[in-house]
């Protein structure tokens, strides 16, 4: 059976419709945390979790929160690190007075001249370790922050660790 030319174009914006709510679809923000409902078709993406909500930008989970809170009535600081394509930054929180305590990075003078790896991540962690000992802080939580504790997050850990700060 022959189709008409005005049918085919119904069928190609039927499709192009299709295909901007697709892409619609997946340039939303993932702080969402949820797809989006379409009344034509039910297009439901997964829950995004909640560690790659922070590491974009959105809010904490009420789960983290609370995750927090009880680490903070413990007594346990929070050894916070951000890293970024060419520097990595660590710093020791105080959750109950929200107050940093501690920080190091790699944009610090001493550390500026050094390539960006792990050597250089190990050494802010030995430098934010050894300035919250200063402070009279040695129990910390590590946050870091959706990063995969991988490379050189780990790196940062492992210098605190050595340090001397109890994880």
């Amino acid at each position: 059976r022959r189709v008409s030319s005005g049918t085919s174009r119904a069928l190609a914006m039927l499709l192009s419709a299709r295909l901007v709510a697709l892409t619609c679809l997946l340039a939303a923000p993932l702080s969402w945390g949820y797809g989006v409902h379409t009344a034509a078709h039910s297009i439901v993406s997964s829950r995004v979790s909640s560690s790659s909500i922070v590491a974009l930008g959105g809010k904490l989970t009420l789960k983290e929160k609370v995750v927090r809170a009880k680490m903070a009535a413990k007594g346990r600081h929070r050894l916070c690190v951000f890293k970024s394509n060419k520097h990595i930054y660590a710093q020791v929180v105080d959750d109950l007075t929200h107050n940093i305590l501690a920080a190091a990075s790699s944009v610090e003078p001493l550390m500026k001249d050094m390539a960006f790896n792990k050597e250089t991540c190990k050494v802010v962690g030995m430098k934010a370790a050894e300035r919250a000992k200063e402070k009279g802080v040695e129990l910390v939580y590590f946050d870091r922050n959706g990063f995969k504790y991988h490379g050189r997050v780990a790196a940062v850990a492992d210098g605190a660790r050595e340090a001397g700060l109890v994880f």
